[in-house]
């Protein structure tokens, strides 16, 4: 019965981002009668950047991808051998097939970004000539594709692993068998995690230097030496530019979070997997604890994205960043009525974690109720930390304001406030997270970090949606700056 309702939660999120996708796709600037101001010439310039866009972002992809294909074979066969083979005592493919799997499922998650993000980008600078809501959506839209699909396709494989793992190797419930029992299996089935996290140093890294290399040039080249706009057709790196914020920010964002949600997850498996307790109980349903969490998190995400697309119109510039945060307040309180269901369905009432501090003779116990607490401290900590993140970068709060009059009085200023403002920043993100680290150690021993993990990605679908969301804009920005001066014959001034 569980895994079909994580399955379902998997194919309701999969069915969302295939709707935005039509959505997004179905805005076409050559077949539409509202062009006002704009004439087609413009039209075709626009959709010509674009393209450019779409072409040099593919072009990255497939060169990198080439290249983690040769890591996935290398580091494949060192699994096969390390765990596989030495670790098991036997030759099985178990951990080697999680670890390519995952690396798949991480380049593929990427890509379907990428594809998304250069589709959405010149079809929100066109709905942005004639309405701010249209783009808002627009580009939005596009973001929920990302997140909706990352987290139901890793969560649905995720899902398949474990049962046909469990089906094949038989694990015994007796913690003691350490060669065949259940610890043992999601250790192997954790590599899942790995190869997200290791096609995120590719596509996180690689992508990230790509961008930020390319953006640096454009300022040096165009802004510097020749005194031209970041995004002028006429600077040489604007199309590098743009490409950058599709397969850093995107491609590479996507590859980087999905490690950490299959790590997280993988994390709590095995932490479950080595309690007696934990495993006895329903013949170990608590194991589905963790994907559960995840799928409630899939239908809290669709009802709080459907609110902000469809009832809240962003018709002002002023709604813009109230709209993004109110994803993700209402997300999370969505998810935190939904906590204690999903531990009423998988988790018994107690299990002893070890042995107390106090009195090593005597038991500590852990109830479902102090999961519940690990889960939603995790969730509301990444609520605080996300607010805290806005304060600090948000050109409507008083620290970026500050920074601003530091840069009339001087570079050597400019900087030294940046750096102090950085340092500042941290402040309250690492509070947070080590209150959240003490309090669920203490509920429930090693366990309750992973749940406090799990909690805090457990909104990651309107999460990456926001994310995405940022590039998405900001290539449609440079696309509309360029589009208003370019003819297909050359630069035409301002």
């Amino acid at each position: 019965m569980l895994p079909e309702a994580i399955f379902t939660c998997c194919g309701l999120g999969l069915l969302w981002a295939i709707f935005n996708a039509r959505s997004v796709l179905s805005v076409d600037p050559r077949n539409s009668n509202r062009l006002h101001d704009v004439d087609y010439e413009k039209i075709e310039a626009m959709i010509e950047i674009g393209r450019k866009i779409e072409k040099g972002a593919g072009a990255f992809l497939s060169q990198e991808y080439s290249i983690m294909a040769g890591f996935i074979v290398v580091f494949g066969i060192i699994v096969f051998v390390l765990v596989d083979y030495v670790g098991l005592g036997r030759v099985t493919y178990y951990a080697t097939t999680a670890y390519v799997v995952g690396s798949l499922t991480s380049m593929l998650c990427g890509y379907i970004g990428m594809k998304i993000a250069v589709k959405a980008n010149f079809r929100t600078t066109y709905a942005a000539i004639n309405s701010l809501s249209n783009a808002f959506n627009t580009a939005f839209k596009a973001g929920c594709v990302m997140g909706f699909s990352m987290i139901s396709i890793s969560l649905a494989i995720l899902l398949v692993l474990f049962e046909l793992y469990k089906r094949w190797f038989q694990p015994s419930q007796d913690v003691s068998d350490h060669k065949h029992n259940y610890a043992a299996l999601m250790e192997l089935l954790a590599a899942y995690g790995l190869g997200g996290s290791s096609i995120a140093l590719f596509g996180r890294v690689g992508g990230g230097i790509y961008t930020k290399a390319a953006d640096v040039g454009a300022d040096l080249v165009g802004k510097v030496e020749e005194g031209l706009d970041e995004d002028s057709p006429r600077n040489p790196a604007t199309i590098a530019d743009n490409v950058g914020d599709n397969v850093g920010d995107i491609a590479g964002m996507g590859a980087d979070l999905f490690g950490s949600f299959a790590e997280s997850t993988c994390a709590a498996l095995v932490f479950i997997a080595t309690n007696q307790d934990l495993i006895n109980h329903n013949k170990g349903q608590a194991l589905y604890f963790p994907m559960l969490l995840s799928a409630f998190g899939i239908i809290a995400c669709i009802a709080t994205s459907i609110y902000g697309i469809y009832f809240y119109e962003v018709n002002q510039v002023s709604k813009i960043e109230s709209a993004l945060k109110m994803q993700l307040t209402i997300s999370t309180v969505l998810i935190l009525i939904s906590v204690p269901m999903a531990s009423m369905l998988t988790m018994p009432e107690r299990w002893v974690v070890g042995p107390s501090r106090s009195d090593p003779s005597v038991s500590q116990f852990a109830t479902s109720t102090h999961a519940c607490i690990a889960v939603c401290m995790g969730l509301v900590s990444g609520l605080m930390i996300g607010y805290s993140t806005d304060y600090y970068t948000s050109n409507a709060h008083a620290p970026v304001k500050e920074m601003a009059n530091a840069c009339s009085s001087g570079p050597a200023i400019n900087i030294i406030y940046g750096l102090a403002l950085g340092y500042n920043s941290t402040i309250v993100p690492v509070i947070l997270l080590a209150i959240t680290a003490v309090v669920s150690i203490g509920l429930c021993g090693l366990f309750g970090v992973a749940l406090a993990a799990i909690g805090m990605l457990s909104n990651l679908c309107v999460g990456l949606a926001i994310d995405a969301y940022g590039p998405i804009s900001d290539n449609a920005g440079g696309n509309f700056i360029s589009h208003l001066r370019y003819r297909r014959n050359g630069y035409v001034g301002s």
